[in-house]
């Protein structure tokens, strides 16, 4: 008699028959139940991983460019005297290698109002080429210009607030300063209407509502600034390596100065990001995991429902390791096909987001993103590709854990006792 030959691993019949397990027959329904259960907690929780991830990174990523296009990576403050030598310094700065601007600014509150409304601001002065150079505000001139910015007596004022005031370009805003001149009677506060010469839009709802630009010199005349400014905005070409600038542009004060970088300034907000981004990662990574006990529920369900063909393939001669193999890929397969359409689910949102957000807004007639409280106006999605690959990687890893046990336990089924009470 000729030796049987052996089969290969992942012979075609393991394939076979793992097809065939995944395939509910009556008897069988509920088994299969368990195994679209299953699959569909893979698919959502690998879809909602992704999705959740994407807005998480989006909306971190454009903050970060709202917040640093329109502020400085590094604030340069006076100590000892005022900054009344700011040309010169912001000059020697601005001569820094990968310094991209160093503007002088003058700060200060006020109040904004029309014949319809007021609203606070903060009021910014800056030089007409400083201000063209700043492409979060150059670009997103919506109403009006910044040409002759520096010679005229107009401010560029953000459009959330130009609704609020229910203002055009070329119309008049009053601003209320607190400080204003002496009198023998105390200080009174500095009324001064201004031309809107220009309304822009960053898409930061925070900025668009609250900021007033107004030229340099007029803004010196306005906060009773003695020829000197309140900071230097300094912009560089990499603001994650802030700290290499540091060193170069003290030197290049050449005057004791107080230096204030993007991190510290925004450190509790981006760190709050951070964490909630971490534990939305914990959570959603939970429904992965009840997706994957679910097959080995459904699994272990499976082997003892299918005791006695187990039992009859191995006195037919399929050893331990085919059995293990056929459970193996029956409950690999549910989490593989599940990880894939999660995958693919979850870019296809991804990439559409916005338009998804906006259908659901219009058929449910709410506000899903509001921008007074989320500071975007659209919601962003940014997909960093090793995230996603180490979620893929994750699901399919709890997936293929999930069928070790009962593939054992099914490779370990004596045909005997399995046969005896048939």
């Amino acid at each position: 008699m000729s030796e049987p030959v052996r089969t290969p691993p992942f012979a075609p019949f393991e394939w076979l028959l793992s097809s065939r397990y995944l395939r509910a027959r009556r008897k069988e329904g509920f088994i299969s139940v368990i195994a679209g259960f299953s699959f569909l907690g893979i698919m959502l929780g690998v879809a909602t991983l992704i999705i959740v991830m994407a807005v998480m990174n989006g909306f971190r990523k454009e903050l970060l460019d709202k917040i640093l296009g329109l502020n400085g990576h590094l604030l340069v403050q006076p100590l000892e005297s005022p900054l009344t030598d700011w040309k010169d310094v912001a000059e020697r700065i601005n001569k820094v290698q990968g310094i991209r601007l160093a503007a002088p600014i003058i700060e200060g509150q006020a109040l904004a109002s029309s014949p319809f409304n007021a609203a606070g601001v903060l009021v910014r002065g800056i030089r007409s080429a400083d201000l063209n150079n700043l492409t979060s505000i150059a670009k997103n001139i919506k109403q009006g210009t910044l040409e002759g910015f520096d010679e005229g007596q107009g401010v560029a004022i953000g459009r959330r607030l130009a609704d609020q005031l229910s203002l055009r370009a070329g119309d008049s805003v009053t601003l209320v300063a607190p400080r204003g001149a002496v009198t023998p009677m105390g200080t009174t506060p500095r009324i001064k209407p201004y031309k809107v010469a220009a309304v822009f839009e960053i898409g930061m709802s925070e900025y668009d509502a609250a900021f007033v630009f107004m030229p340099l010199t007029e803004a010196q005349a306005y906060f009773n600034r003695n020829n000197d400014v309140t900071s230097i905005e300094v912009y560089t070409d990499n603001p994650d390596k802030i700290d290499a600038f540091r060193k170069a542009v003290t030197e290049a004060a050449q005057r004791p100065i107080f230096m204030v970088d993007w991190r510290q300034r925004n450190a509790t907000f981006f760190n709050a990001l951070q964490v909630e981004r971490n534990v939305m990662f914990l959570i959603l990574t939970l429904i992965v995991l009840v997706a994957a006990l679910n097959i080995v529920s459904g699994l272990i369900m499976l082997v003892k429902d299918k005791g006695q063909d187990i039992a009859i393939l191995r006195t037919m001669g399929a050893s331990q390791g085919s059995v293990m193999r056929v459970f193996l890929i029956t409950g690999a397969a549910i989490g593989v096909v599940g990880t894939l359409v999660g995958f693919l689910l979850g870019m296809l949102i991804c990439m559409n987001i916005e338009s998804i957000r906006q259908f659901i807004s219009w058929v449910t007639n709410t506000e899903l993103f509001s921008p007074e409280l989320y500071f975007l106006s659209k919601l962003p999605a940014e997909v960093d590709f090793g995230e996603t690959a180490a979620v893929v990687i994750m699901a399919l890893t709890l997936s293929f854990l999930a069928t070790l046990y009962p593939s054992w336990r099914a490779a370990r089924l004596d045909p005997i006792e399995a046969l005896r009470y048939e």
